[in-house]
């Protein structure tokens, strides 16, 4: 079966948050919720520094929806407080445009980095 969501990885201690892979999930909502409401209460309490690193392969539309509330929920830390690097492979046009898109929308030190592949 393939694999419709992404792994999800968060150290509160070192305030870095993973979200790797593909994100197709049957019910973004549901999948994500209990992430953004997590992170919505870290951004109460959080670590001097956060750093976001995002590695998706593909993503649909309603999560590219949920990802904007993830990071408009830590943008509450600001841009000296928060990093996000957005990795995309090199050849992949619209996940790096998606990228510079998600870059203009949020408060943060936004990394947009080309790799070879995933």
């Amino acid at each position: 079966k393939a694999i419709k969501t992404p792994l999800i990885s968060f150290d509160y201690e070192k305030g870095h948050l993973l979200i790797e892979g593909v994100s197709v999930p049957e019910n973004t909502v549901d999948f994500y919720n209990p992430i953004v409401y997590w992170l919505r209460e870290y951004v109460q309490n959080p670590k001097p520094q956060t750093v976001v690193d995002l590695k998706l392969e593909y993503f649909n539309t309603s999560t590219s929806v949920v990802l904007l509330n993830i990071f408009r929920a830590l943008s509450e830390l600001g841009k000296d407080k928060l990093t996000i690097n957005w990795h995309y492979e090199e050849d992949d046009i619209e996940m790096e445009e998606a990228g510079q898109d998600y870059k203009n929308m949020v408060d943060a030190t936004f990394n947009i980095i080309a790799i070879e592949s995933f």
